[in-house]
C-alpha cells in the first residue's frame, strides 16, 4: 500500500496511527518488536487453520504462523497491509478468521471498546485472540507519563482490564506472558549491559515487564460447561400408623 490516507479515514486516526508507526522505528520502539517477536511464534506456532489476521501501527514483518495457511495484515493505508479498513471497520465476515493479533492497536486506539468488538468478532468460535500491550506498571508505563514523543498518546491499558473485556466477549484467557524487562534506554551499550534482566525476568515471568502477551480463545456458543447442582440428601421415610381392623368389622353389613 501507499503512505497516502484514502479520503473516508477519520483523520484523527490516521495521524495517530502515522506518529506510532514512526515511534515504532526508533530504538526503543525496535526493542519492544523484537522481544515480542519471539513469544509471538512461540504461540501462534500451536495453532493451525486457514486465516490469521494481524491488526497493529508497527512496520515490522508479521511473526510466522507455521501451521496457518494464510497470514494478512489490515489497517491504515501504509506499506505493507495488505487489506485497507478503519478500526472499527474490518471488511470480514463474522467468524472467519482462525487468529486474530492486535499488537498495540488498543494502545494506539480512538475507540478501544470498538477495536476489540471488531476483533472479536472477527474469530470463529474455538479459535485464538492474542493480545500485545505496554504494561501500564512498568518502566514503560512510566516513560509514557513524560515523552515528548509519540509514546505519550500510548493508553497502556492494563492486562486485567483487558481480561475483563475479553471475559465479557465471550473468550477465555489462557495465558498471560510479559516480556522487555529492560528499562526504555536509547543507548545500544545500556540495552547490551542490561541484557541479563531478560534471562531473570523471563524465567520468572515477573509482571513488571514492559508489554504483556494475552492469548485468548473464543467459546463455543452452547457448548459451555455447567455447574453442576448439588444433590440434596433426601429424608428418611417416616411410617404411618395404620388402623387395625377386626374381624367382627368385616363380617358386619
Amino acid at each position: 500500500m501507499t503512505e497516502h490516507p484514502f479520503a473516508q479515514a477519520d483523520s484523527q486516526w490516521l495521524d495517530l496511527i502515522g506518529e506510532a508507526r514512526a515511534w515504532f522505528e526508533t530504538p526503543q520502539g525496535q526493542l519492544l518488536l523484537q522481544d515480542q517477536q519471539r513469544l509471538l511464534e512461540e504461540e501462534l506456532a500451536r495453532f493451525f487453520g486457514g486465516y490469521l489476521v494481524h491488526y497493529g501501527p508497527g512496520g515490522q514483518p508479521m511473526a510466522q504462523a507455521t501451521q496457518i495457511q494464510r497470514s494478512v495484515r489490515l489497517g491504515a493505508p501504509f506499506a505493507g497491509v495488505e487489506i485497507v479498513c478503519e478500526e472499527q471497520s474490518w471488511p470480514l465476515g463474522e467468524h472467519a478468521a482462525d487468529v486474530v493479533v492486535l499488537q498495540h492497536g488498543l494502545d494506539f486506539s480512538l475507540s478501544p471498546h470498538g477495536l476489540l468488538r471488531e476483533a472479536a468478532r472477527s474469530v470463529r468460535p474455538g479459535g485464538h485472540l492474542l493480545i500485545v500491550g505496554v504494561n501500564p506498571l512498568s518502566a514503560w508505563g512510566t516513560k509514557r507519563l513524560y515523552s515528548r514523543d509519540a509514546f505519550r498518546r500510548a493508553r497502556c491499558i492494563a492486562p486485567g482490564r483487558v481480561s475483563d473485556w475479553l471475559h465479557l466477549l465471550g473468550f477465555a484467557l489462557e495465558k498471560r506472558r510479559f516480556g522487555c524487562y529492560r528499562p526504555p534506554f536509547s543507548s545500544p551499550a545500556w540495552q547490551a549491559r542490561l541484557l541479563p534482566l531478560e534471562r531473570f525476568g523471563g524465567r520468572w515471568q515477573a509482571p513488571g515487564a514492559g508489554f504483556y502477551l494475552l492469548v485468548a480463545r473464543k467459546l463455543v456458543m452452547g457448548l459451555r460447561p455447567l455447574q453442576q447442582s448439588r444433590r440434596q440428601p433426601m429424608g428418611k421415610l417416616i411410617p404411618m400408623p395404620v388402623a387395625k381392623v377386626s374381624q367382627r368389622d368385616l363380617k358386619s353389613p
